[in-house]
């Protein structure tokens, strides 16, 4: 729920952060410092735009003993099951310990089971089960319901814009970190 607190900006209840629409970076009278407020910061932007999409979908996911975590390797593996567990780690941009923690959940709830690989003894493969393919069709309405309620009043041109502008931004950050 959003609060108008005047001159574009709000208050976000759920983040409790002042956003707005301001891209004004004004530097200050001080050598060497800048004034780049939260509320012109892309990177604040997408960070609270991301927690509400998972705020969101953190409630539907509870109810089948799935949290945010898992969900991003369910996606991943319903797009392309038996995944290697470094391969799976780095689609998703976790860590492989991170991954792991996750993998082990998942196994203790029968959502997934590991396989050695035969071609190399040293990888093991992420097959989902039974249960874990169910959940595609319980989870995949709610998460294409979420989308369309963040990107109502968007039309098929913004919505493709904003996949390239959210994809370039992501390349550019990715190299320069390579």
């Amino acid at each position: 729920m959003r609060v108008r607190l005047g001159a574009g900006a709000e208050l976000d209840r759920v983040s409790g952060l002042v956003m707005g629409n301001s891209d004004e970076v004004v530097e200050r009278d001080q050598p060497n410092t800048i004034n780049f407020p939260l509320k012109a910061s892309i990177g604040a932007l997408v960070r609270f735009t991301h927690r509400a999409f998972t705020d969101d979908l953190q409630a539907h996911l509870l109810e089948h003993r799935v949290n945010v975590g898992m969900w991003y390797f369910l996606r991943a593996l319903w797009e392309e099951d038996g995944l290697t567990q470094r391969e799976l780690s780095r689609l998703i941009g976790v860590t492989e310990p991170t991954a792991l923690q996750q993998l082990r959940k998942m196994q203790a709830k029968g959502l997934i089971e590991r396989r050695p690989s035969h071609s190399d003894k040293r990888k093991v493969h992420i097959f989902l089960t039974p249960e874990g393919w169910s959940l595609r069709r319980k989870l995949m309405p709610y998460v294409m319901e979420v989308n369309e309620v963040a990107l109502a009043g968007l039309n098929a041109g913004e919505i493709r814009h904003l996949r390239e502008i959210l994809n370039k931004v992501r390349d550019n950050l990715q190299r320069r970190n390579t």
